[in-house]
Parts: structure tokens; sequence; C-alpha cells
């Protein structure tokens, strides 16, 4: 079986650096890299976005979530929907009527030169934790069902997985991630489909029987508006779901690069509107599948892992057969890398762009400083993913929207600023504003645990944005 799961890595690989090497083979300079010229096909980036969305954590985080609040996370998925609105007809139009290539840019144009640099900062730090966050669980799974076997150190295999995510994107990154993302996603709702197919056959049900089953047990609640200390209470779930849409993908470079080298701002809106509808069946899906994996074990009496994490790798490794682990370990390879390889160009090209002002640079310049910056990021990401692994996680998924809710807030509090309001800014103090918003938001967070017994879940984003626009107001000009 490892050697099996060993092949399909390589291959998965060496299918990828082709494409990389036709979308590179006429074009990769640094408009291509940032931009894929914007020629993209706005439905082959709505279908791509789904993997980069998805990522690994999803792929193995979601379906052990039902184990512990049952399939409560769709209220926040329903939120995702709303908020992917938000981003296609006011931040789209916004960003294409500027020409943009980094979003940040908006920042300079609207405050000043801080508030710039500040706003791709934070970006920064919160797509290399969350990136690297998401890579880590799947180093994890590779490691425990291959590479542990044959004595392997988990630092090795986390170093080969980035040198291989660097070697297909180094060339001419979103041009080729564009097109990759495509085959990731269809490889990774493919193994899904498997694994769901696989369980059906264990529980001796058809679809219509699974779905009743699934209706009937006690994992089957999505809805909770009687409890409103719960962090599962829908309109918690809801807004939240909203705001973490809008800052993870309409304020995040990342996403928003893919949405950015559609032809035309039109284009760009039915893809983000198209990705957001689809994107509600494939996590109900996973929700689903959750459920079944639960209704599995109890059929045949299995112990699950503690951690929510690793329910679906232990019944894919030892209870559903080859075929199910050929397929899981297609599914989490191409979770893995469609997530892994737009954040490090999303990064590459922040860095490049806000930072580093590699536009003013002369072309063959501008072109080495990618390079340099390109490797310098993926060496950050493994640094990244070996601290969290010595560290140690629960609920990795969790873990990245707690990291979103504090990083992302002053962003979302800035852009709010800037696209609602008329006032200007004393620029310098921008940065103090942005980096007291999320200590007070912690210290807000402690307090009403403490005094009110109020657990505060992911809407401690909107508590996060609300400190940054009022102390915006307070460094604003007379």
């Amino acid at each position: 079986m490892e050697t099996a799961i060993l092949f399909i890595l390589v291959l998965y690989f060496c299918i990828l650096l082709l494409i990389s090497w036709f979308a590179g083979k006429k074009n990769s300079d640094n408009q291509a890299f940032f931009l894929a010229n914007r020629k993209s096909p706005w439905y082959v980036i709505a279908f791509g976005m789904i993997g980069s969305s998805i990522s690994g954590v999803t792929f193995v985080s979601v379906p052990g979530m039902v184990s512990n609040s049952s399939m409560t996370y769709f209220q926040m998925v329903c939120g995702f929907l709303a908020g992917y609105l938000v981003i296609a007809y006011i931040l789209l139009p916004l960003y294409y009527r500027l020409k943009l290539t980094s979003i940040y840019t908006f920042l300079e144009q609207r405050f000043g030169r801080y508030s710039y640099k500040t706003g791709a900062s934070f970006f920064v730090l919160s797509k290399t934790v969350g990136a690297a966050a998401r890579l880590y669980l799947v180093v994890f799974i590779l490691h425990r069902l291959v590479f542990s076997q044959w004595g392997i150190h988990f630092g090795f295999v986390a170093t080969g997985i980035v040198a291989l995510i660097l070697g297909y994107t180094f060339r001419s990154g979103i041009k080729t991630i564009v097109w990759t993302d495509t085959v990731q996603t269809l490889s990774l709702i493919a193994a899904l489909v498997f694994i769901c197919y696989q369980i059906m056959q264990k529980l001796d049900v058809d679809f219509s029987q699974v779905v009743q089953t699934v209706e009937q047990s006690s994992y089957a609640r999505i809805f909770v508006f009687d409890d409103w200390h719960s962090t599962e209470n829908f309109w918690k779930q809801f807004f939240s779901g909203v705001l973490i849409a809008i800052v993870m993908n309409g304020l995040d470079q990342d996403m928003m690069q893919k949405s950015l080298t559609c032809k035309t701002l039109r284009d760009a809106q039915k893809n983000m509107v198209s990705f957001g509808i689809f994107y509600l069946p494939v996590n109900l899906l996973f929700l689903s599948l959750g459920a079944m994996l639960i209704l599995f074990a109890a059929k045949y009496q299995l112990v699950l892992p503690t951690k929510p994490d690793e329910i679906l790798p232990y019944i894919a490794a030892n209870y559903l057969g080859f075929p199910a682990v050929v397929f899981f370990s297609v599914g989490i390879i191409a979770a893995a890398f469609s997530s892994a390889d737009s954040a490090l160009t999303a990064l590459t090209t922040t860095i490049c762009i806000d930072l580093l002002d590699i536009n003013r640079k002369k072309a063959a310049t501008a072109v080495k400083t990618r390079h340099i910056v390109h490797v310098s990021v993926s060496l950050v990401f493994l640094a990244t993913v070996l601290i969290i692994h010595n560290t140690g996680q629960g609920s990795i998924l969790n873990t990245i929207y707690k990291i979103a809710s504090y990083t992302y807030g002053p962003l979302l509090g800035m852009f709010f600023f800037g696209l609602f309001t008329k006032i200007n800014l004393k620029d310098s103090f921008v940065p103090l504003v942005c980096i007291m918003a999320p200590i007070l938001s912690f210290c807000l967070e402690f307090s009403l645990d403490m005094f009110f017994h109020y657990k505060v879940g992911n809407e401690i984003l909107l508590f996060n944005g609300l400190i940054t626009v009022f102390g915006l107001l307070a460094i604003s000009k007379h």
C-alpha cells in the first residue's frame, strides 16, 4: 500500500509539472506569474477555486467535526454564500475599476503608504500561518500512512512536499495554478464521491437509504436557534461565515488573484457566484460523509480516534479497503497542493508588489527578485509546518478560523472604513491601531468568558473589525 501511494504522489506531481511546462512555455514573465495576462476563463477559475477553498483540512476536518457538533458547520457555509455575493458585487467592481494587481494597493490610494504596508503585512502573517496549518495536516497524514512505515522522519516528508509545490509554481505562478487547480478539484471531488460510495457499500444501503439513515440520526442536526451561549448558534455561525468569506476571500490576495485573472469584471462576478453556489453541496457532502463514518463505526463497534481530524484517515486506511486508501490519498494530495500552491503564489505576489515595490525595478531584476521571494516563502512555509508539528493541534480547521479572526480583523476594519466613509486618516498611526485591535479583541474574549460565561466563537472577527474601525476614527483628520 505504501508503495502505491508513493507512486500516486510521484505520478500526480509529474502531471502538475507537465501542466506548468505548457502554461509557462510561451510566457513566464511577472505579468503571467501575477495575473496570467488576464486571460483566464471564468468557469475554469470557479471550478478550481473549490479545491483551493476546500484544502486538505476540509477533507478530513469537516467530516470529523460531525462527531462533536453534528452538521451545524453548514450554518457557516450558508453564510459563506452571502459573503461571496458581497465580494462579487461590492469588492470586485472596486478592484477592477482600479486595475489592481494586489488588492492592498487600494489602501495606499485611500489612506497612504503606512496603511498599505500594514494591510499587506497582516495578509502575509495570516496567510503564512493559515496555509502552513493546512499543509501540516496533509503532510502529517501522508507521513503516517506511508513514510513512517519506512522510518522516514516527518521533517524530510515536509521538505519534499514543499519542494514539489515550489517546483511546479516557480516558473509561471498563477498562470499555472488556474489550470492545476482544475485538475486538483476534479481529483478531490472524485475521491470524496468514491469514499462515500465505499461506505454505502459497507453499510449495505443505497443512496436514498443512506439519506434517510443520516436524517434519522442525531448527527443530522444543522440549525441551532435556541442557545445564544453556544458557539453553534445559527446567527453566530451565519454571520461569522459571512465575515470569514469576505476576509478570507474578498480581502485575501490568494483568492482574489485568481478572480483578477478573468478578462472582464462580469466574468469575475460569474466566477465568484458560481463558486459560491457549488460550494454548498460539496460541503454538505463532506458533512454527510462525517455522519456516515460515525454510523459505520457504530455498526462495526469501532473505537474512533479522540482527535476528529484523524477519524476519516483511520477508517479509510483500516476498514474501507485498498481502493478507498488510493482515492483518499489522491484526494488529500490534491487538496494539499491546490491550497498550498495558490497561497505560495499569492504571498510571493504580495511581498513583491506591496512590500518590495517590484514594479519600480527593471524587468530582469524584478524577475530575479520574484524568484528569491518565491523560494524564501517556501522555506518559511516549511519552518511553520515544523513548528506546528512540534506544538501539536486538535482540530486544525478551528485553529485556522481562529487565526483568521484575529489577523484578518484589522483588514476587515480598514477596508470597511475605506469603502464606506470618506474620512481621511493620520496614516502613520494606522499600524498602531491594527496591532492594538487583535490585542483588545483577545482581552474582550477573555472578559466575556470570565464574567458572563459567554463563549466567543468566530464572531470575534466582527469585534476585531469594529475595534479597528473605532481606532481609525480616533486617528482621523479633522
